[in-house]
């Protein structure tokens, strides 16, 4: 098995859903993005959707074959299967909201046949009045759930939360959600495409009739005990000399945090974990193992766990998310 040290940037997979808008091509540049483009799947394993590497040794390569044969020394020994990419990010444009939806976690996702789906979203704009929902009103029941469902009011059942620019929100496994109409998100989540379609809003699909639904999956799949969450505002707590690192959402799958960069910022690697990156704001050139790559906003790569170390310069004050094991 030979070493793999070097950053990894891939080709972003557009997926084109009807609810989808323009904000990914228009915002960062994505010249081959679709006209619609409701996600760009940036770093996947996933065999919906795979990432291909973009330029440098590995070029051509699909993530999920690289995890296969690097194992370890590109995930991490944290990973909880050595050889599969254990996440999925995603970027997400709403111009109109997303059907309410549940996934399953690990405690129920045998009763449908589905894989686990635990996952947290990072607000990088918003249009006024934008909001996301997530978890169930007060005294909600199944009984009332099925009967909202039934007379069209299901929206009533669901917690509204608005939303600001750089908020984050966590969305475990098994919790009632949906995306509001004008957010353009970062999504970290496991390595899962299964979703259940609750209440689809009395939308039709391409072909005029209403989209399929997922109703006693989606009962098999919600968790009741779960507590409708609130919006994380980051706090910086911790500096390094004018950088500024801010704590975000950490779970059992994945840590996020932000890095806000005014100077170059070196990071160190224990074989643990990979550290994926996405940059929000600003550019900055990521070295490791003797190559450089240079990421302006909205640009993703991947550090394997194997780099002892890397180094993170920006051009001017820049904003990276990093998200590790």
């Amino acid at each position: 098995m030979h070493a793999i040290l070097t950053p990894l940037v891939f080709k972003p997979v557009y997926k084109d859903y009807l609810w989808g808008g323009s904000r990914i091509p228009a915002a960062y540049g994505r010249a081959g993005a679709p006209a619609v483009c409701a996600e760009s799947w940036e770093i996947s394993a996933h065999p919906d959707g795979e990432s291909v590497v973009a330029s440098g040794p590995c070029a051509g390569r699909g993530l999920a074959g690289l995890a296969a044969e690097f194992g370890p020394a590109l995930l991490g020994t944290r990973a909880p299967d050595a050889a599969r990419f254990p996440l999925l990010f995603k970027l997400i444009d709403a111009r109109d909201r997303l059907s309410v939806q549940v996934h399953p976690n690990a405690a129920n996702a045998a009763r449908t046949g589905g894989e686990p789906k635990t996952e947290m979203w990072v607000v990088l704009d918003r249009t006024p009045g934008a909001s996301l929902y997530a978890g169930l009103a007060e005294g909600v029941t199944a009984d009332s759930l099925r009967a909202a469902l039934a007379d069209g009011t299901a929206a009533a059942q669901l917690v509204r939360l608005p939303v600001e620019s750089g908020q984050a929100l966590f969305i475990p496994g098994g919790l009632v959600h949906a995306i509001g109409a004008g957010c353009l998100i970062y999504e970290v989540q496991q390595n899962s495409n299964t979703t259940y379609r609750l209440f689809d809003w009395g939308r039709a699909g391409a072909d005029g009739q209403p989209r399929q639904l997922h109703i006693e999956e989606s009962f098999k799949t919600i968790d009741w005990t779960l507590r409708p969450p609130r919006m994380v505002t980051p706090v910086v707590n911790a500096c390094e000399g004018a950088n500024r690192w801010s704590d975000v959402v950490s779970c059992g799958f994945f840590t996020l945090r932000k890095l806000d960069l005014a100077q170059p910022q070196a990071l160190a690697l224990d074989g643990t974990t990979f550290h994926a990156l996405f940059v929000t704001s600003g550019r900055v050139t990521a070295a490791a193992g003797g190559a450089r790559v240079t990421l302006s906003a909205g640009s993703s790569a991947l550090i394997p766990a194997a780099a002892s170390g890397y180094t993170l310069t920006p051009d001017a004050a820049s904003t990276v998310l990093v998200t590790t094991l």
